[in-house]
């Protein structure tokens, strides 16, 4: 996607404050269509209200936001959600005892007939929701199980799929990886991934640089809630991301304390220039 398109979503100098607490400032992001764009960051570094302010939970209070490059100020997610923007949580909001097909509609049931003959059009979510899920690369042998009974990155990945079919254009995604192992969070990798080629714009969340790296097109690393990078992967390696996650001019500074220190080796810790040493 040439990087002249007009982003579906566009933060300039974004800031977020809860009375005398500011809790962001200064952001700049761009979510392009067919692009996954990383913002990373350790705890408390501005990531749960950078998200909050892209999926209409909370307005920003500086800066500008844009959607498909008209200025908007979000009142709800229902809003952003009807701009295309949907955000999946760590929490997934699943029923875990319900049937992976129910949970896929769960709020949006299909239903056929008229008045006191309605009733759910239960083959047809079926239907929709097994086309839906393979599309997305993802094959399960029983939608009538239920959704708890599923891995933690199949779940992350219905979530998905669910996001994709009911119109969402940009995909904002809190942590999925956070508490899975090795191969469930490649699961949900490889559905990031699947996200992307169908063009749609995905912001990944994570504090996890080698996760972020292994599908990211763009990164953004946040701390104590402003830009401590912005880059494309053309001009970042992830030995720079894992430097800047851990704070860099910090850690030289704590590299230079602890040479200083009689038996700490700090050979092994990354130099000035963020290579190892």
């Amino acid at each position: 996607m040439p990087a002249t398109a007009t982003p579906l979503v566009r933060l300039t100098g974004v800031g977020k404050t809860y009375g005398n607490i500011r809790a962001l400032h200064g952001v700049d992001l761009d979510v392009r269509p067919a692009e996954v764009s990383c913002v990373l960051g350790d705890n408390g570094a501005g990531k749960s209200t950078l998200i909050k302010i892209i999926s209409g939970v909370h307005r920003h209070t500086e800066g500008e936001l844009r959607i498909d490059g008209e200025p908007v100020r979000l009142s709800s997610p229902r809003e952003a959600l009807g701009r295309g923007i949907a955000a999946v949580y760590q929490d997934l909001a699943t029923v875990t005892l319900m049937p992976v097909w129910r949970n896929f509609f769960l709020g949006s049931e299909l239903t056929r007939g008229r008045g006191p003959f309605q009733r759910l059009d239960i083959a047809r979510m079926k239907a929709v929701a097994d086309a839906e899920l393979r599309a997305m690369g993802i094959e399960l042998d029983d939608l009538d199980q239920p959704v708890g009974s599923l891995s933690g990155g199949q779940r992350q990945s219905v979530a998905i799929a669910r996001a994709v079919h009911f119109g969402a254009r940009v995909l904002i995604l809190d942590e999925p990886t956070a508490a899975l192992g090795v191969k469930q969070s490649g699961v949900v990798l490889k559905y990031i991934a699947a996200a992307r080629e169908r063009g749609l714009g995905v912001v990944f969340i994570t504090h996890n640089p080698h996760h972020a790296y292994l599908v990211g097109d763009h990164f953004t690393v946040l701390r104590l809630g402003t830009v401590e990078l912005s880059a494309a992967r053309a001009d970042v390696t992830l030995e720079d991301l894992t430097l800047h996650m851990a704070g860099g001019a910090e850690l030289t500074a704590l590299k230079h304390e602890l040479a200083r220190t009689a038996g700490v080796d700090t050979k092994a810790l990354p130099g000035e220039d963020g290579t190892e040493r």
